[in-house]
């Protein structure tokens, strides 16, 4: 082996080298964009999900709300009935008949 034939082997050499760059590189570049994807896809279902949790926020504000109503009724109701002696008898008993 001369001279001659290292200088071809090495030129093989740095040939394959460079194939094998370009290939890693292009699945490098494939990885990325799969990468870029996936966060857009992310952010997208972000931005959804924020949507959606505002509107539970919005049906849960609501509903406390239509609940306090309730509840203030309800409450309101229950003290005019307090109040109001005639309607309480004074006493409770038991009622038992026989058929």
């Amino acid at each position: 082996m001369d001279e001659g034939d290292l200088k071809k082997i090495e030129a093989l050499f740095r040939q394959h080298i460079g194939i094998l760059s370009e290939d890693f590189q292009h699945k490098l570049d494939i990885v990325m964009e799969g990468h870029e994807m996936v966060v857009e896809k992310l952010e997208d279902t972000r931005g959804e999900l924020k949507e959606e949790i505002q509107k539970v926020g919005q049906r849960l504000t609501m509903a406390e709300a239509n609940l306090s109503q309730k509840i203030d009724g309800i409450s309101a109701d229950l003290a005019a009935h307090r109040h109001d002696t005639k309607v309480h008898r004074t006493h409770y008993g038991i009622s038992e008949e026989k058929d």
